[in-house]
């Protein structure tokens, strides 16, 4: 049995995961060919429990604000990990954004699932904030139907920026629990005040109803630039100020922050094991930046020797 599954079935701490974007839709075969290889490569050598692989998505009315950057659409993830990425022999956990999807096209691809001999693992995203209006799945609907694909494992986000605006992050938390969903991926973490704080109301609330936790995994960005910066804050990610002054006016934002991000971490880390929470980790590498690559495998090693400690 694959580890992954394995800390998933008895929801153990210590789950890692390595996380990228689909290559570029306009890239060409044999673009797309070498980008695999290269990233079949690394993961190899890093050796992860499992592989994120994320449906990005345009969203370009979020909060009013121009994109920092242009949206470029990607190769479809189930595709590129299913066929492109076939060699690597470990799990791969393909987000699917269901707001976004047909209850008719999304009860296909559920049935396609549950003809496929081994297990997969699915991570369900609803409509982004601009497009809630259309006329997609919503997330309750999409975690009934793929209730019916035993092989399925599914899994759901968890966002502690969301806990400090409306502090009901860890009902829907729960909520999603009871619907099936077997662990949860946060948005990249470099505030650990908020997410103590939503890891804190969903261990209260946990006591109080007598359910166990789900293995939470903790995700984790380089941060390259000023400009990138900007980005991961127009995504919605929290930057305390002391965290994002040091970012701003380092000599090397990159190599600042993928310190930051191991500090965050082990103060998180910490927080976690006092209440008894299964934690794990996911290292975004979503840039083709080569430094930034390198940034994230560097912070893979880091948090993997912290999660054994």
């Amino acid at each position: 049995m694959s580890q992954l599954f394995e800390k998933l079935d008895n929801r153990r701490t210590g789950i890692r995961l390595y996380g990228i974007a689909p290559p570029k839709l306009a890239s060409t075969p044999e673009r797309l060919r070498d980008i695999a290889a290269e990233q079949v490569d690394r993961l190899s050598l890093l050796a992860p429990d499992g592989l994120v692989v994320y449906d990005i998505q345009d969203e370009p009315g979020r909060d009013g604000q121009e994109r920092p950057f242009p949206f470029l659409p990607t190769v479809d993830p189930e595709l590129y990990a299913r066929d492109a990425l076939a060699e690597l022999a470990i799990p791969k956990i393909v987000y699917r954004c269901v707001g976004t999807q047909s209850r008719e096209a999304f009860s296909r691809w559920v049935d396609g699932v549950q003809s496929e001999a081994s297990r997969q693992i699915g991570v369900f995203v609803g409509a982004p904030r601009d497009q809630s209006h259309h006329s997609g799945l919503p997330l309750a609907e999409a975690y009934a139907i793929a209730g019916s694909a035993s092989n399925l494992i599914i899994g759901g986000i968890a966002i502690a920026e969301r806990h400090v605006a409306k502090e009901d992050e860890h009902h829907r938390m729960l909520v999603k629990q009871d619907h099936g969903c077997r662990f949860f991926i946060t948005q990249s973490v470099y505030d650990a005040g908020s997410t103590k704080s939503l890891l804190s109301d969903y261990a209260l609330s946990l006591q109080a109803s007598g359910r166990s936790p789900v293995p939470v995994v903790l995700t984790f960005s380089p941060c390259g630039s000023v400009r990138t910066l900007e980005f991961m804050k127009w995504l919605g990610i929290s930057f305390p100020r002391w965290l994002e002054n040091e970012l701003r006016h380092s000599a090397d934002t990159l190599e600042r922050s993928v310190d930051l991000c191991e500090k965050v971490f082990t103060d998180v880390q910490d927080y976690a094991r006092e209440k008894g929470l299964p934690i794990g980790i996911n290292v975004e590498s979503v840039s083709i930046r080569k430094s930034e690559i390198d940034a994230s495998v560097e912070l893979y090693r880091r948090l993997n020797s912290r999660l054994d400690q």
